[in-house]
């Protein structure tokens, strides 16, 4: 067994096709458990926050910083489930399954309902009751519209076998069509780490949010290219460039986790615009016609 990969090691000696054997399915699995745990758990903390905050503590709410912790973790979680089905040649369309399934609710269900709980619902009750009624309502429909959006950014996925962003790339890198829902969930989370996870009560900025969660949903419903790191391996040599960037991510993250995940949650969220605006400049750079010269005349 030394010196075998970690594939080599799961091979079902009695298998003819060297199919893994059948506890090697389980690994990915428990991944994809592990990150609709932590949605469950998401969307509790949600109810024991609005609870926290019903009784008259606007303050910082633990349980919106659990909540949002939790979607943080899962969205790490899910990163590896599929890594590890990879790694360990598991793949399978129960897996795949299992794990829209789980996205849709850790990344859909559990930041819609942060997103309107934190975000709107306390902001409401100082209005007048017109207004309080107006945006309570364009919250439903905020959070919703990002939970609709985000199930049919994952049923694309599901059914695109080779997808091609509507600005396509360099052919040797992978590329993800429209915003991935773990991104968009983890800069709800963002934000209401970065904000002390004390709920909103002011009409405008409560505004603002939904305007923003609405945004998310466009972005993720897109065609727009957003970068894929999934042609990183852990099981390939690396750059020392790779391994000190990484470890100044970890130390930024331990030192000032609440503005470094923001921005870098935001920073992601922003890449998409940012390509997709570049490439129609370069674009129209490209068609315009030269200016004319001005013509010399003799005599």
């Amino acid at each position: 067994m030394k010196g075998l990969s970690l594939r080599e090691r799961l091979i079902d000696p009695r298998s003819p096709d060297r199919r893994p054997r059948r506890a090697a399915y389980i690994l990915p699995t428990l991944f994809t458990s592990g990150n609709v745990f932590l949605g469950f758990v998401a969307i509790l903390q949600c109810f024991e926050g609005a609870l926290l905050a019903q009784s008259g503590n606007f303050g910082p709410n633990d349980h919106f910083a659990l909540a949002a912790k939790s979607i943080g973790f899962a969205v790490f979680f899910d990163g590896l489930d599929g890594r590890i089905a990879r790694m360990t040649n598991t793949v399978s369309d129960f897996g795949r399954e299992m794990d829209s399934l789980a996205d849709v609710i850790t990344f859909g269900i559990a930041p819609a309902i942060l997103a309107f709980v934190w975000g709107v619902q306390f902001a409401a009750p100082l209005q007048s009751p017109d207004i309080a009624s107006h945006l309570i309502r364009f919250g439903y429909f905020a959070a919703f519209f990002y939970l609709i959006c985000g199930a049919a950014r994952l049923a694309r996925f599901n059914v695109q076998t080779n997808p091609k962003p509507k600005n396509p790339g360099r052919p040797d890198r992978k590329y993800f069509v429209g915003m991935p829902i773990p991104a968009a969930a983890a800069f709800v989370a963002a934000v209401v780490f970065f904000l002390d996870s004390a709920p909103l009560r002011d009409l405008t900025v409560s505004i603002t949010w939904l305007a923003a969660v609405g945004i998310l949903g466009l972005l993720m419903v897109s065609t727009w290219r957003y970068p894929s790191f999934k042609q990183l391996s852990v099981s390939k040599p690396r750059s020392p460039l790779v391994f000190i960037v990484l470890a100044s991510i970890i130390f930024l993250i331990s030192g000032w986790p609440h503005v470094v995940l923001l921005l870098m949650s935001l920073t992601y969220a922003l890449s998409g615009i940012v390509i997709r605006v570049s490439g129609i400049i370069r674009r129209r750079i490209r068609k315009a016609p030269p200016a004319a010269q001005p013509e010399h005349q003799v005599g």
